[in-house]
């Protein structure tokens, strides 16, 4: 998800008409970033 999010924000940045992609990027790299460091569903951290 992360990666997802890096590769729409480039995409965002490279094509100016697709400014939407760039805001979508920002948010799934934010998600993928808290639930990468948040531990859900237990004490356990989950590395990818």
């Amino acid at each position: 998800m992360i990666a997802l999010g890096v590769i729409l924000i480039i995409l965002g940045l490279l094509v100016a008409s697709l400014k939407f992609l760039l805001w979508i990027g920002i948010v799934l790299l934010i998600v993928g970033l808290v639930l990468n460091l948040v531990p859900i569903g237990g004490t356990r951290r989950r590395v990818w």
